[in-house]
């Protein structure tokens, strides 16, 4: 065996494996029909319907002589040819694809891609609306036409016009067409349905909540097409569509990449909105992260000062307090605590607090001392006056 043929087999085998993955011949929804044309006349032939998601079709024209018959048919040959891109490399997949016998007759052909097209074609034999001619006459040929090259594959079925170069004898025509189909496109989900899903993902309470929300309703579109086909899911009742996306959703979200990218985003637009002073809408940003049970004692520490800066003083000492829970020792959400006990009017608790940490640091170079006097300005700044401001301030002299 030689290296060659050896090297053939392999790359044969090789698409082979990953063909089947991706499409496959769609033997059952082949053509094949064996036409009579008189001499000198036009005819128009239209193919068996493509099924849903024909990306390609392969098809062989071959003209007999009366008592020729096929040594094979199309479908045997293209099984031994398992992607439709090795028909159009010029190696033994495009010679295979050519009828092995012929007559001597010939005919000239165009392929239209809707029926009033064709119509036409038989009438006044124009073929300027055709996406494909052959004006040269054949005595067979063997094309492989996709839909991202050919306008042929716009529509559901295809036309072969085929007109006689025979002056005085009847012609015998063999046409076969095979569709090669996208497993995944088969199923229904085209580009613009699958862009109408992404669009109604960004439109969810969910994706809102992201910065960029692309890569979660990339995923929320892979669970719904992995689970319905698109008409299937067309058919679904308007609730039934609702909870499919809702736990489409809940699901992507869960994914601890999605979720801690989410959260992250949600810290940074309200530290970007409270540094903007622009508290109300930093609120909302870090309820997400805490009504979602996912804040950390700094969420607590931030929101519970947004509340302070809000003049929501009740707010804000709850929030505190549920942020001490979690770590006690986070000295800027004590700080933050004793401004909410001091603005709630307990000063004897807020005393306490500033009293208990006015030699250490809030940060490893921002002291305690400094930190309150930059709290007490932001809150002077916001409207908020307080006698006991001073207060505070003699005592940590």
């Amino acid at each position: 065996m030689t290296k060659q043929l050896l090297s053939f087999i392999t790359l044969l085998f090789t698409t082979l494996a990953f063909a089947q993955q991706d499409g496959y011949w769609d033997k059952d929804r082949s053509t094949t029909k064996e036409i009579k044309v008189s001499a000198r006349d036009r005819i128009v032939i239209k193919t068996e319907d493509l099924p849903l998601g024909t990306t390609e079709i392969v098809y062989r024209i071959t003209l007999l002589d009366e008592n020729q018959q096929l040594a094979g048919s199309l479908v045997s040959v293209l099984k031994s040819i398992p992607d439709p891109t090795g028909i159009s490399q010029g190696s033994a997949g495009a010679v295979f694809v050519l009828s092995k016998i012929s007559g001597d007759d010939k005919c000239t052909y165009a392929i239209f891609s809707s029926d009033k097209l064709a119509l036409e074609y038989k009438d006044s034999g124009k073929t300027m609306e055709s996406c494909l001619v052959q004006d040269e006459p054949v005595s067979k040929d063997a094309k492989r036409l996709s839909i991202e090259k050919s306008k042929c594959l716009n529509g559901n079925a295809l036309w072969f016009g085929f007109e006689s170069k025979n002056w005085i004898m009847n012609q015998k025509i063999i046409l076969e067409v095979v569709p090669w189909v996208d497993k995944k496109l088969s199923r229904g989900w085209s580009l613009d349905n699958r862009k109408n899903i992404i669009d109604q993902c960004k439109t969810s309470s969910l994706a809102q909540k992201m910065v960029n929300s692309d890569d979660f309703c990339v995923c929320v579109l892979d669970k719904i097409q992995t689970k319905y086909k698109y008409q299937e899911f067309q058919k679904l009742l308007t609730v039934e569509r609702s909870k499919a996306f809702k736990d489409s959703g809940s699901s992507c979200f869960g994914e601890t990449s999605t979720s801690s990218a989410v959260y992250a985003d949600l810290r940074t637009q309200a530290s970007l909105l409270i540094k903007k002073a622009k508290y109300g809408d930093a609120i909302e940003k870090l309820g997400v992260i805490v009504n979602d049970g996912k804040a950390m004692v700094l969420d607590y520490s931030a929101i519970g000062s947004c509340y302070l800066l809000t003049k929501q003083y009740g707010k804000a000492l709850k929030y505190l307090q549920d942020g001490e829970k979690l770590d006690s020792t986070e000295l800027l959400l004590q700080l933050n605590l004793a401004h909410a006990y001091l603005l709630n009017d307990n000063y004897k608790e807020a005393k306490k607090i500033y009293k208990k940490y006015q030699n250490q640091n809030v940060t490893d170079s921002l002291s305690w001392v400094q930190k309150t006097e930059q709290d007490f300005k932001a809150f002077q700044k916001a409207g908020i006056q307080s006698e006991d401001f001073e207060r505070v301030l003699k005592l940590l002299e």
